[in-house]
């Protein structure tokens, strides 16, 4: 994904939000069939450097005969042209329409002459994402309506995966433009209602079944295209679309199909077989989905979200980069040269630089206004606090507005989640377990009260009350992003005051700060630094810190 422009899109009163640079959005995904409660769920980390985290919302509208929709680019802002409005669009609330459609994406390139160069093309992939939201019912329907908008209006961005959602099925679609030919060639691929599968800036659909139309979908001139241009020969029953455009490196396996990999791997031991694709030991590719062993859940799949490569041969804790404190974190660039030969860092699906992330649910058991929600959160998805909103929702809370990646602001959830997530990157060991009590008591607090708040907005929804229904979920929306913020704001000063200096206040069992009986402080502790640590400066520095025995 790329960096966007956001203020063309805001005027726009557009809700998506994609930004970053190669080798920056995952999403994951579960079938209702594989999931414990039977909703369909997707997940997306917007990855960026220069993205600030934020939840817009465009409301549902009508538009009188002869409207015409302006459509920018996302990654600058360029204006691209206008095309024909509906009669009638959908209201969208970050990724997701109330018709409970939930999109997401990663770009993975391709080849570089496939970007389009007629000049002409209108619709990027942000913007496709969009107006896709703003006018499908469901994901087929999602899919037709992406698919002819760039056949119609040209595509003018390069090669990316798409997840697409409803309350019933999920689908994977794939797209790249055609250069100097006007549209795109695109293949979707429905996932098994039992399945889970991901993508992260890889294109991931291989050798499917061309004749399965029900689960299959593709652009007529998707093979033709590609052996006219040399990208494939073989027979159509053996076409990849993810190797006839993309050129798969070690280094793309490792970084991209890795998050993919670590999240597989939790709900299937035999995952682990697909190690040796993403280390390059292997030239058998990871499939596109595999059936888990166990139900996946809501918590699991905000703590798949959260994944730094844990108990993996690709665990960032254990080496000299981790430092004293074992920090999960590397800053970028990724790669670097030593004696000629180049090195990478990994790339988790947790990363210092999200704009912000979702985990979202469509529930086909529930009222469309109450069946889909997005689990939204901003910045790191490791520290984040994941924040239940209703598709339903026509106003966004305070705290998750429109804001400046330059401009530091206490009222404002990006920022507070900043604040925490920058003070642990320097000392994680000692400061992840004051985040986590305070994060899963949030989360814990939003998942239990679900079951009540669907109950109660499902009454109105029955009734025909929409405008109490609305009212209700906007002022639970703004409850609750004040409230993490406001909780997070409170964390990052505590973080502050007990670290203060290197050392650590003592506090108690409910995290107090202790005094003596007369109302003085304890004397902090000292964590120092773990013996590896100090084994390393040993080794490294030999007697310079050696301390002479006295005679």
């Amino acid at each position: 994904m790329k960096h966007l422009n956001l203020l063309p899109a805001l005027m726009l009163g557009s809700t998506l939000l994609p930004a970053t640079t190669a080798d920056a959005c995952t999403n994951l995904i579960a079938g209702k069939g594989a999931t414990a409660d039977g909703s369909v769920m997707v997940t997306y980390a917007a990855d960026s450097h220069n993205l600030y985290g934020m939840l817009t919302h465009t409301p549902a509208a009508d538009h009188p005969k002869g409207a015409m929709r302006k459509v920018v680019e996302w990654d600058t802002g360029k204006p691209l042209g206008e095309i024909p409005q509906p009669a009638h669009t959908y209201n969208v609330v970050g990724n997701m329409n109330e018709h409970q459609v939930c999109i997401g994406e990663s770009t993975w390139g391709g080849h570089k002459e496939l970007t389009d160069t007629t000049g002409q093309a209108v619709i990027d992939y942000g913007s496709l994402i969009q107006i896709a939201l703003e006018r499908s019912r469901t994901a087929r329907e999602a899919i037709d309506v992406m698919t002819d908008l760039v056949d119609k209006y040209g595509y003018a961005s390069s090669g990316e995966s798409f997840s697409i959602a409803d309350k019933n099925e999920v689908w994977v679609m794939e797209m790249i433009g055609k250069g100097a030919e006007k549209g795109a060639v695109w293949i979707a691929v429905r996932i098994p209602d039992d399945a889970i599968s991901g993508h992260a800036n890889e294109p991931r659909i291989r050798k499917v079944n061309l004749k399965d139309k029900e689960n299959v979908k593709y652009a007529k001139d998707l093979i033709p295209f590609a052996r006219r241009r040399g990208y494939f020969s073989g027979k159509d029953e053996d076409f990849s679309f993810a190797d006839a455009f993309e050129h798969h490196t070690a280094d793309t396996r490792r970084g991209c199909d890795g998050r993919v990999w670590t999240f597989f791997r939790r709900y299937n031991p035999e995952a682990e077989q697909y190690f040796a694709w993403i280390n390059a030991d292997s030239d058998e590719p990871m499939p596109l989905y595999i059936i888990p062993d166990k139900k996946v859940d809501l918590r699991g799949m905000q703590d798949a979200m959260r994944d730094l490569f844990q108990g993996t041969p690709y665990d960032m804790t254990g080496d000299v980069g981790a430092g004293p404190n074992h920090v999960p974190y590397r800053w970028r660039p990724m790669s670097f040269e030593v004696d000629g030969k180049e090195y990478t860092h990994e790339r988790a699906i947790a990363t210092q630089q999200t704009g912000w992330s979702f985990v979202s649910q469509s529930r086909d058991w529930l009222p469309d206004p109450v069946g889909g929600i997005l689990w939204f959160g901003t910045d790191d998805t490791n520290t984040t606090v994941y924040m239940p909103f209703y598709c339903s929702m026509t106003e966004i809370p305070a705290q998750l507005q429109h804001g400046d990646i330059n401009t530091f602001d206490y009222n404002s959830n990006f920022w507070m989640n900043n604040w925490v997530a920058n003070q642990a990157y320097n000392r994680y060991d000692l400061m992840i377990p004051d985040i986590r009590k305070v994060q899963s008591g949030l989360e814990n607090a939003f998942i239990d009260s679900r079951a009540d708040r669907d109950a109660g907005l499902a009454a109105l929804a029955k009734q025909g009350d929409m405008a109490a229904l609305t009212a209700d979920v906007n002022a639970e929306g703004a409850a609750i992003a004040k409230t993490a913020t406001d909780a997070y704001r409170s964390l990052a000063e505590f973080l502050m005051v007990k670290f203060m200096d290197g050392n650590m206040k003592k506090t108690d069992a409910d995290g107090k700060f202790q005094y003596n009986e007369y109302g003085i402080p304890l004397y902090p502790d000292f964590p120092g630094y773990d013996k590896a640590y100090y084994e390393r400066i040993v080794k490294e520095t030999g007697d310079h810190f050696l301390v002479s025995p006295r005679d």
